[in-house]
């Protein structure tokens, strides 16, 4: 990809009626693109709130996501990620962190491009291993070979991404920092096309 944001394919209205609803910035990706670390720089550069999806799971259940993984599985996760998503949505002036999963749920993925504008910050399978593999707190990647997991969840997971996603951020080579002023300014240069 030749830029660093790319705009996915999308009608100008949808875009806009996106971007200036709630004024809601939704973050997806894959575990260890940054999510969480982006978002606090971008609330601080636009003055908006942040959450992160699975911070706030954990606030409210007390026990942390492997645990939760541990007790109810996977299944019983995404049910309570769902829940979660439906009352962060209804939020105004937030930037959210959402959990590498929250894509795999057709409502979720509505929910998230209905209410907001919904940036996916795409990392190669290299970088997202660097940054996830010395991490116990990703119960999908506590197999046998986690590598080759984090390769079939992200094949899985990136047309997902993709679909949902207003705009696509390459976020592997450059500082947090960078990627935030950059997708900030993107973000308010959209905003502005609002009366043409």
């Amino acid at each position: 990809m030749s830029s660093i944001i790319a705009t996915v394919a999308f009608s100008k209205a949808e875009a806009l009626a996106s971007i200036n609803q709630r004024g809601n910035i939704f973050l997806v990706g894959m575990m260890g693109a940054g999510k969480t670390t982006i978002g606090k720089l971008l609330t601080n550069l636009l003055e908006k709130t942040f959450y992160d999806s699975d911070r706030e799971i954990q606030r409210r259940t007390g026990v942390s996501v492997p645990v939760i993984f541990e007790i109810e599985g996977e299944t019983g996760f995404r049910k309570r990620e769902t829940e979660m998503l439906s009352e962060l949505v209804e939020l105004e002036n937030i930037v959210l962190a959402t959990g590498g999963g929250a894509v795999l749920s057709r409502e979720n993925r509505e929910m998230l491009r209905h209410n907001g504008t919904v940036v996916y910050l795409r990392a190669t399978i290299d970088d997202l291993w660097r940054r996830t593999r010395q991490d116990k707190n990703r119960p999908l990647l506590q197999g046998p070979d986690p590598r080759t997991r984090l390769a079939e969840i992200y094949s899985q997971r990136d047309p997902l991404y993709k679909e949902t996603s207003h705009f696509i951020v390459e976020s592997g080579k450059r500082s947090a920092r960078t990627l935030a002023q950059l997708l900030a300014q993107q973000l308010a240069c959209s905003s502005l096309m609002v009366d043409e």
